[in-house]
C-alpha cells in the first residue's frame, strides 16, 4: 500500500485498541489515545525504510536517505543469508527484513528501552520522529508541497506539547506500566502495532509480505503471505484509494468514539 493508506490504517488500529481497552473497563487517558494514534500512524510508514522512493526515505532529508541505503543493504544481506531453495533471487532488500514480525518487535522493544533509560530527551526524540511521519502520512496533501523544515518544526512543537501533557499526573506517562522507572514503557506498543499493520496492508497487495519470517513455510523462509491472488490489489489502485482509505477513516472514527466512551 501507499504511505497515506498505511498511516490511516495505523491510526485506526490504535483507536481500535483504545476501544477494546474501554470495553474491558480500562479506558485509556485521552493523551495516551491521541499520542498512541499519532505514533502508530507514523510507525506504519517505518517498514518502508528499505525503499528509497518511500515517504520515510524523504522525511528527514539526507539522514533518512542514507539510513534507507543502509537498511536496504542490511535487509538484502539477511535475505541472502537465510533464503531457502524455494525463495526467489532478489536484487534488493525491499519487503524483506523490515516487513517481518521480528523487525516490528525489535523496533518496538528498542523504543521502549530507549524511553525508560534515556529520560525526557529520548521520549521527545521518539515522539518527534513519529510526529514527522504521522504528518507526512496523514496530512500528505499539505505536507508534500511544504518544506521539510516546516514539517520538522510542527513535529517538534507537537512532540514538546504532547510530552508535557503526558507528564502531568493521571495523563498517561505511566499508563499500563505503573512501577517507578517504567514511565513511557508503553511507547513501544503503538510502534509494534504500526509495523505489523503495515505488513498486513502489504500482504493484501499483489506481492504479498513475508510477515512470518524466519518461520519456514514449505520450501520458502520468506513466504509472501497474503489472501488468494484474486483478492489482492496493486498499490495505489482504486481499491486502496476508494475503498480501504475511507474504511480506515470510518473505523478510526468509530474506534475513537468508543475509546472515549462517546458510544
Amino acid at each position: 500500500m501507499m504511505g497515506p493508506a498505511h498511516s490511516l490504517s495505523g491510526a485506526a488500529a490504535w483507536l481500535g485498541v483504545g476501544a477494546a481497552s474501554a470495553a474491558a473497563g480500562h479506558t485509556m487517558p485521552w493523551p495516551v489515545l491521541l499520542v498512541g494514534t499519532l505514533i502508530c500512524a507514523g510507525a506504519a510508514l517505518a517498514p518502508d525504510l528499505d525503499h528509497k522512493a518511500a515517504t520515510i526515505s524523504r522525511a528527514f532529508g539526507p539522514v533518512s536517505r542514507a539510513l534507507c541505503e543502509i537498511v536496504d543493504k542490511l535487509s538484502f544481506a539477511v535475505y541472502k543469508a537465510t533464503r531457502k531453495q524455494g525463495d526467489p533471487r532478489r536484487t534488493g532488500g525491499h519487503r524483506t527484513l523490515t516487513h517481518t514480525w521480528v523487525w516490528a518487535v525489535l523496533i518496538g522493544g528498542g523504543a521502549s528501552a530507549l524511553a525508560i533509560t534515556g529520560g525526557r530527551w529520548a521520549v521527545l526524540a521518539i515522539l518527534f520522529v513519529h510526529m514527522v511521519l504521522a504528518i507526512e502520512g496523514l496530512l500528505w496533501r499539505a505536507a508534500r508541497p511544504s518544506s521539510d523544515v516546516l514539517v520538522w518544526l510542527l513535529a517538534a512543537t507537537s512532540a514538546w506539547i504532547l510530552a508535557g501533557v503526558l507528564d502531568k499526573p493521571g495523563n498517561g506517562a505511566d499508563w499500563l506500566f505503573s512501577d517507578p522507572g517504567q514511565e513511557y514503557l508503553w511507547l513501544g506498543l503503538p510502534i509494534v502495532l504500526g509495523a505489523l499493520v503495515h505488513c498486513v496492508g502489504d500482504a493484501l497487495t499483489v506481492s504479498g509480505c513475508p510477515i512470518l519470517w524466519p518461520i519456514p513455510i514449505g520450501r520458502k523462509r520468506w513466504y509472501p503471505l497474503g489472501p488468494p491472488k484474486a483478492l489482492r490489489f496493486r498499490a495505489g489502485s482504486w481499491v486502496e484509494l476508494k475503498v480501504l482509505m475511507p474504511a480506515f477513516i470510518l473505523l478510526g472514527g468509530v474506534g475513537g468514539a468508543a475509546a472515549l466512551n462517546v458510544i
